[in-house]
């Protein structure tokens, strides 16, 4: 079986699944779709922690599914804008875990992956699958990912 590392950007997939379809991303059949006949060797979720309770039992859904949850901390600065992405941590790990995958999937439209996606595919040797809402995924990084598969109502909660 092939090996298989995830890599999903929990705040790109929530705001764009809502954004494009007004419902959110059902991380169970992503996971039964993503993972079919493979090896999962590691699996994480990148999200942001605003320390509520609804947010607390999402991650243990997370967590009880099968991915490693990482958290960084919600910052509100004091112009009213926030911060709280994860683009450096995912591509660190990607990097570090791609050796030990031969496909890597990352869950995300954000075209700044497309670097990332490129060196993983080209350098590295790896079959990068992205998912993405497709209307609101850059289009750099779906040209450079090996396969992209569409996020739509297969994998959207009902």
């Amino acid at each position: 079986m092939k090996k298989v590392a995830l890599f999903v950007d929990v705040q790109n997939v929530y705001y764009t699944a809502r954004q494009a379809y007004g419902r959110s991303f059902d991380y169970n059949k992503f996971w039964l779709k993503a993972t079919a006949d493979r090896t999962v060797v590691k699996a994480f979720a990148y999200a942001i922690d605003r320390g509520d309770k609804k947010q607390r039992e999402f991650q243990n859904i997370l967590r009880a599914i099968g991915f490693e949850v990482k958290l960084k901390p919600f910052i509100q600065r004091s112009d009213g804008s926030a911060k709280g992405d994860w683009d450096v941590g995912i591509t660190l790990d990607a990097m570090e875990y791609a050796e030990q995958a031969d496909i890597v999937i990352l869950v995300s439209g954000d075209g700044d992956f497309d670097l990332l996606v490129n060196k993983l595919r080209i350098d590295k040797g790896k079959t990068v699958e992205v998912y993405g809402v497709p209307q609101l995924t850059a289009t750099s990084l779906s040209n450079a990912a090996s396969t992209f598969f569409p996020i739509d109502a297969d994998l959207l909660l009902s």
